[in-house]
């Protein structure tokens, strides 16, 4: 274990806008003050209530879970703020995705190692990625993906392969051939069943292969290959590994909300666990700032971004959630 301390130094559609505020310059980003903007949780999808019930148990009690493995493990939460600090976020942000994560959609397990024993099951199992036997390999030569290959990062590179499985192959029929109105992450980086993500963060696959160049210039862990897909498992199932493309997600929410819609989320834990668990940061903070600027034209005051219920309860627990770090 020591080593592996030593290595290293996860919406609801409709309430992504919400509150009025006073519109601000463009080049100058709106600070959203920390705090839920509903006063009653948004509606929680009925999947997650399902997951719960087959589960025989409540939001509150795998809350509590979670929380306590935080609050009993140290080296956890000494990990966890070695991280953030490495990625220029509050601890509080890794800490809301994994509580959220553990909440909602799955459940945590009772000590750590037990990660380190599944990652290793994914490894010495393989993983292939693929659909109806052809490779994620072989299917982003196709020349539909070629105007991608200018982006040289691993996040503007994978988006821009999502953002074309969206407009070309999702729901369509291409060369004889019909594919599912599905995401790309679920129609080709989920190999065993639907629905899967896995390990502390329940990071999806395809958000790794993203987040792998950023993870590699800030940690130094080396960079992810989708031909490689028991690599990729072995670290979203790895707390060592996985930690920093957890912080390496929310710190690309930070920046996109900044970038794009003119908004400066990292005082709101809420709405970074949001975006950790919808995804999407990009396209949101587009049709967020595309609203605002209509809404501009209106002679109307713009919107703010708004938690859902994954992240009004990151910020309804907030004090102690903070308590532990």
């Amino acid at each position: 274990m020591t080593s592996r301390l030593n290595l290293i130094a996860g919406l609801c559609l409709s309430v992504v806008l919400a509150s009025p505020i006073l519109s601000q310059p463009a080049y100058s980003a709106t600070v959203v003050p920390a705090g839920n903007r509903n006063a009653e949780q948004p509606a929680i999808p009925g999947a997650s209530a399902k997951r719960t019930r087959e589960l025989s148990t409540t939001y509150e009690k795998k809350y509590q879970k979670i929380y306590t493995l935080l609050k009993s493990d140290a080296s956890l939460r000494s990990k966890i703020r070695a991280n953030a600090s490495a990625y220029g976020i509050d601890p509080i942000h890794i800490a809301g995705a994994i509580v959220g994560e553990h909440t909602y959609n799955v459940d945590v397990y009772d000590r750590l190692q037990t990660y380190y024993v599944k990652a290793m099951s994914y490894v010495n199992q393989g993983v292939d990625f693929s659909y109806n036997g052809e490779s994620i390999a072989t299917f982003i030569k196709r020349p539909e993906f070629a105007g991608c290959e200018r982006f040289k990062d691993s996040y503007t590179l994978w988006s821009c392969r999502e953002d074309v499985w969206n407009a070309k192959f999702r729901g369509k029929k291409v060369n004889g051939k019909s594919y599912p109105n599905n995401r790309f992450s679920a129609v080709f980086f989920q190999p065993f069943f639907a629905g899967q993500t896995f390990g502390l963060g329940q990071i999806n696959p395809l958000t790794a292969l993203q987040m792998s160049d950023m993870v590699n210039r800030v940690s130094g862990l080396p960079k992810l290959r989708a031909e490689d897909g028991s690599t990729i498992y072995k670290t979203i199932m790895d707390p060592d590994l996985t930690l920093p493309y957890i912080a390496a997600t929310i710190k690309q929410s930070i920046t996109s909300y900044r970038q794009i819609a003119g908004f400066d989320i990292s005082k709101n834990p809420g709405l970074t666990a949001t975006l950790y668990n919808t995804g999407g940061a990009n396209d949101r903070a587009r049709a967020l700032a595309q609203g605002n600027k209509k809404r501009k034209t209106a002679g109307q005051s713009e919107l703010m971004p708004q938690e859902n219920y994954y992240g009004w309860l990151v910020n309804n627990k907030l004090d102690e959630l903070k308590a532990l770090f």
